[in-house]
């Protein structure tokens, strides 16, 4: 457990838990219109969106109580490291040809998981930290 409760962190999970429930539905939910508006393989988004939804519920649960375990906080920014390594992986690799709304959309989404990532590193040294009492 962490030492004492954080609201940053908390918050940045949560918000991690939103996004990726949103986007998640969204790529589930609309996989043949965003595959024709973004030139991306239908079976890529859907599936994408699928893995999306339970990883939302995860992080939601974790985020859930006042102080949240250090090891599921870990793993948590583990998989989202992973998730932009392989979203620019996917868009160098020439294994999927996006338009520039396609690449724009896999940049942004990387960029934003990549920075809830970070908020999620920096509330978890915040809350590691020995509390002080004002005098």
């Amino acid at each position: 457990m962490i030492s004492r409760p954080n609201a940053f962190l908390r918050i940045a999970l949560f918000a991690d838990a939103a996004a990726s429930g949103a986007t998640g539905l969204l790529m589930v939910a609309g996989a043949g219109p965003l595959s024709r508006l973004l030139a991306l393989p239908e079976p890529l988004l859907r599936w994408a969106g699928i893995l999306l939804l339970p990883f939302a519920i995860l992080v939601w649960r974790v985020a859930r109580p006042a102080t949240p375990t250090r090891s599921a906080i870990v793993a948590i920014i583990v998989v989202n490291a992973v998730w932009v390594v392989d979203s620019f992986s996917l868009l160098l690799s020439g294994w999927v040809a996006p338009n520039a709304l396609g690449t724009a959309f896999v940049a942004a989404q990387a960029l934003a998981v990549g920075a809830l990532a970070a908020a999620q590193a920096v509330g978890l040294r915040m809350a590691a930290r020995p509390h002080t009492a004002a005098a």
